[in-house]
């Protein structure tokens, strides 16, 4: 598959929005270090530390160590630099004098990293300039959204594919294994996914049949499953999938690293009653949830919808994990990192904006037993919302 290049329109667009947010703090220039924030800034993945003045033309400094940034970005001036303590000089050189304020990435920024960073400005304000780079992120473009309807397009392909595989006696790790098997053939770029907590350790296949369902443990989601050992213990695991008993299939695609993150139930055979009805309440959930998509309207409302709806169909015990250990979200942004702002949770008052792009993702959890569950990624429209998977929703049955 051949490498996508960024246009210079888009990229352009992508640097006024976050000088946009620049301009409404104190902060004078940013200095972007994390990868994908470069990625979104520069559309390379490349190795290197940009920065960006409150107004004006940015810099892209490239390490000598690693491979240089293409040419072929006007908006840019590339400097190729030998160490760090380069950077205060050309920084200088190129604007006349230092920030007074700078913005760092300080919420994934290590602690070490960002003192190195300190001294070599000693008289800069050095301060949080994260919020920056996420708020313009919230937002996609209409190329963003192409790109994410494309990977919407190769997960349908993948769901399918794990319909006509599934069969008895087959571990939940060998059955997720065929899914990343089929992905990669398909153009999946690599293993991991992104994700911005450095405790969390992503991974795209949250495969967990029967009883496995309903384990929670080390992630912050309704299930964690059992995973293959002590040292991970969450995801899929060595169980075998029997027939008649709920599977839930969370699985990530990346296609130029815009992720897609959908779930979808399946079964061999006919699901076992409690399961299926269990199931169907999850889809109704998901498409109460979906109806009430505006502008205007809140992360918290659509959340606080999604609850009533649970205790109207008598999940409420069960609704986002089992009673003591139910999380306080229902879905997430999603794009270059698997869990963007805003959340759809409890207390975020945020409200809806057309161009952000959430992962919906109401579940149920009967502990010990199974998960029910569905997960559907829509962007933000004008006047509701537009689904961008491609995934029907419905219960796979094999």
């Amino acid at each position: 598959m051949e490498s996508l290049i960024v246009p210079e329109k888009e990229l352009e667009i992508r640097r006024k929005r976050v000088q946009k947010a620049l301009q409404e703090t104190d902060m004078e220039g940013l200095l972007v270090i994390q990868r994908a924030d470069l990625l979104y800034l520069t559309g390379s993945g490349r190795k290197g530390i940009c920065y960006l003045p409150v107004e004006g033309r940015p810099v892209l400094f490239s390490p000598a160590f690693a491979p240089p940034f293409s040419s072929d970005l006007p908006i840019y001036d590339v400097i190729k630099i030998e160490s760090l303590e380069e950077i205060p000089r050309a920084v200088r050189d190129q604007y006349g004098r230092l920030p007074g304020v700078m913005g760092f990435e300080l919420d994934v920024l290590p602690a070490a990293e960002f003192n190195a960073y300190q001294g070599l400005f000693p008289d800069v304000e050095c301060v949080d300039g994260s919020s920056c780079l996420l708020q313009a992120r919230m937002i996609k473009s209409s190329w963003e959204l192409d790109r994410m309807e494309e990977t919407a397009a190769l997960t349908s392909k993948t769901f399918a594919f794990g319909k006509s595989v599934l069969r008895p006696g087959l571990e939940e790790m060998e059955f997720a294994a065929l899914l990343e098997g089929f992905a990669r053939d398909l153009g999946r770029e690599r293993k991991s996914v992104r994700v911005r907590d450095y405790q969390t350790e992503g991974y795209p296949w949250h495969v967990l049949s029967g009883k496995s369902g309903g384990t929670v443990g080390l992630l912050d989601s309704p299930a964690s499953g059992e995973g293959t050992s002590p040292a991970f213990p969450c995801g899929a695991g060595r169980r075998r999938i029997e027939p008649n008993e709920p599977v839930m299939v969370d699985f990530v695609f990346l296609l130029q690293d815009y992720h897609m993150d959908e779930t979808r139930m399946f079964s061999i055979g006919p699901m076992k009653e409690e399961a299926l009805k269990a199931c169907e309440a999850a889809i109704a959930i998901h498409d109460a949830v979906l109806s009430a998509v505006r502008p205007g309207v809140t992360a918290e409302d659509l959340f606080l919808l999604s609850v009533r709806k649970a205790e109207e169909l008598g999940y409420g015990d069960q609704y986002l994990g089992p009673p003591g250990n139910q999380v306080t979200f229902i879905g997430h942004g999603i794009g270059l990192e698997l869990i963007e702002g805003p959340i759809i949770s409890r207390g975020r008052k945020v409200a809806l904006e057309p161009g952000m792009t959430f992962a919906l993702e109401p579940k149920i959890v009967f502990e010990n037993a199974f998960i029910a569950g569905v997960e559907s990624v829509f962007a933000v429209t004008e006047t509701g919302h537009r689904m961008i998977s491609k995934v029907p929703v419905e219960i796979f049955t094999c």
